[in-house]
């Protein structure tokens, strides 16, 4: 990899960070997939870094936080005997946070969907943020105690519980999700305004993270074999949307938005990060 042009190296960020598979970048750019997986390694850990680093001390006034379901190695249900229970085998889920108003994605981690996860996931948001929030979360029992014990009382948090319907799935219906009927905003601690209940950013956030990122999307071949590439190709996929990706409503990149960057970061700023 360190024989690579920076040429080389945009071209291959640059399909992996517009959804574009490993075996498929590899075709393309000429390279093996082997040289493909180190740069993206590499840079995965660079871009964590650097976004660990300075997406801090954030003026955010509201805060949408979800979960998003992927696998890695195999479906649960498909988990070896001898592999079951070890973390990174199966269902993996990533907890994400998002600001309202700038767009900016504040922090990611890649965990399960539990209550321990849930706690860290809120101590990292927290630690990001300057000022008293209104969070908006959906109805996971796991945001409650995490919530509380990060904030105390020193944030406004409201729930939207979603309510599904329950009809039988068909076969054009099996990979649809159920109706939804209705949503019930929650308050939970201090005084959220009830207009700005909402998780619509953070879901459309995931929504655009699902097709952005081969990993994530459904019914394929490109799941991630091994859980540290997961967690690489996350962190690119983050740094590009937060630092290159210029939003259309925005009209600059979320990052400038927050005024965490000055500039539009081009694919080969990102390579200069290694």
């Amino acid at each position: 990899m360190n024989r690579l042009d920076t040429e080389t190296r945009v071209n291959i960020v640059s399909a992996l960070v517009e959804g574009v598979g490993i075996n498929a970048t590899s075709r393309m750019t000429g390279v093996s997939n082997n040289t493909v997986l180190k740069l993206l390694r590499d840079l995965g850990e660079a871009c964590d870094k650097y976004h660990n680093a300075y997406v801090r001390n954030l003026k955010t006034r509201r805060v949408q936080a979800d979960e998003i379901w992927s696998f890695v190695y195999a479906k649960a249900k498909n988990v070896p005997e001898e592999m079951q229970g070890k973390f990174g085998i199966g269902d993996v889920w990533t907890w994400t946070a998002i600001d309202a108003d700038s767009k900016l994605l504040i922090s990611y981690l890649v965990g399960l969907r539990d209550a321990g996860y849930a706690f860290h996931f809120m101590q990292d948001v927290a630690s990001r943020l300057t000022n008293r929030v209104q969070l908006t979360t959906d109805g996971h029992r796991a945001y409650l105690d995490a919530v509380e014990n990060t904030f105390g009382i020193d944030i406004d948090y409201a729930q939207l519980v979603k309510i599904y319907g329950t009809e039988q799935l068909t076969s054009e219906t099996r990979y649809s999700p159920p109706k939804c009927l209705g949503a019930r905003p929650t308050a939970i601690t201090g005084n959220p305004d009830e207009e700005h209940i909402s998780t619509s950013y953070v879901e459309r956030s995931n929504l655009t993270l699902r097709l952005m990122n081969r990993r994530f999307t459904r019914l394929t071949l490109g799941f991630s074999k091994k859980i540290q590439n997961h967690v690489h190709a996350l962190a690119l996929y983050t740094f590009h949307y937060n630092f290159c990706k210029l939003h259309k409503t925005l009209r600059c990149t979320p990052a400038m938005a927050a005024g965490v960057s000055g500039k539009v970061w081009e694919l080969s700023d990102m390579i200069e990060l290694l």
